[in-house]
C-alpha cells in the first residue's frame, strides 16, 4: 500500500483509534483516582568525620553500609514502634522503609512509604534519630579527633509517589491509540481480499482495466 492508501484507511477508520484512546485514558484516570494515595517521606542524615584526612574518611566510607544494616534491623524497627506507639509489626514497618548510603556525599537517605504522609515523616525522623544516637554512643569510646558525627539534614518532607494520575492517564491514552491502530490495520488486512475499486483489480492482476460496467 502507498501513502494514499494509508491515508484513506485512517480517514475511514480513524474514529476507532480516537474512541479507544479516549476509553483507555478515561479508564486509567478513573482507576488512578480510586487508588489509595501513598506518600514518601525522606530524611537525610549527614555523616561527618571529625577531621578530613584520608584515613578517617576512608574508614567512614567503609562504615556506611554497616549503618544501613544497623538501621534495617527488626530491633530498630521495634524501637520506633515502641517510641511512636505504632499499630504494626517490625516486618510491616521495614517493608515500608528503604535505606540508601551515599558514600560520595557521606549521607544516609531514609525513605518511608505510607498512606499517611505525616506519620511517614515521624517515622523517617525517628529512624534518623536512631543513627544520630548510635554515633553519639560510639563517640564516647574514641578520642575527639577520631569521632564521626551523624546529623539530621533538615526536617523530613513527604510527597505523593503513587498513583500519578496524569502519567497514568496519558499512558492509557497512548495504549488505546496503539491498540486502535493495530485494530484498523487488522480489519483492513482481513478485508483486503474483497475487491472494491479498479485499483484493487489492477494491483491484484498486474493488468490495466480497460473499461468498467456502470451500475
Amino acid at each position: 500500500m502507498n501513502l494514499i492508501d494509508y491515508g484513506r484507511i485512517i480517514l475511514r477508520r480513524g474514529w476507532i483509534i480516537v474512541l479507544l484512546a479516549i476509553l483507555t485514558a478515561v479508564s486509567a484516570y478513573v482507576i488512578s483516582r480510586g487508588q489509595t494515595p501513598v506518600y514518601r517521606s525522606t530524611q537525610l542524615v549527614l555523616i561527618q568525620p571529625a577531621r578530613t584526612d584520608l584515613g578517617l574518611t576512608e574508614a567512614l566510607i567503609r562504615l556506611m553500609q554497616s549503618y544501613r544494616v544497623y538501621l534495617s534491623s527488626t530491633d530498630r524497627a521495634q524501637e520506633i514502634i515502641d517510641t511512636l506507639d505504632l499499630d504494626m509489626t517490625p516486618d510491616d514497618l521495614l517493608a515500608a522503609a528503604t535505606f540508601n548510603a551515599d558514600r560520595d556525599r557521606l549521607t544516609m537517605q531514609i525513605d518511608v512509604d505510607l498512606t499517611d504522609g505525616e506519620l511517614a515523616n515521624d517515622i523517617a525522623r525517628e529512624w534518623g534519630n536512631l543513627l544520630v544516637a548510635y554515633r553519639a554512643r560510639e563517640n564516647q569510646t574514641v578520642r575527639q579527633e577520631d569521632r564521626i558525627t551523624a546529623l539530621l539534614v533538615d526536617r523530613p518532607q513527604y510527597g505523593l509517589i503513587r498513583p500519578n494520575v496524569m502519567i497514568n492517564t496519558i499512558a492509557g491514552g497512548l495504549i488505546g491509540f496503539g491498540l486502535g491502530a493495530i485494530l484498523i490495520f487488522a480489519l483492513e488486512y482481513l478485508e483486503s481480499a474483497i475487491v472494491r475499486r479498479r485499483d484493487d483489480i489492477e494491483r491484484s492482476l498486474g493488468l490495466p482495466v480497460l473499461s468498467t460496467i456502470p451500475e
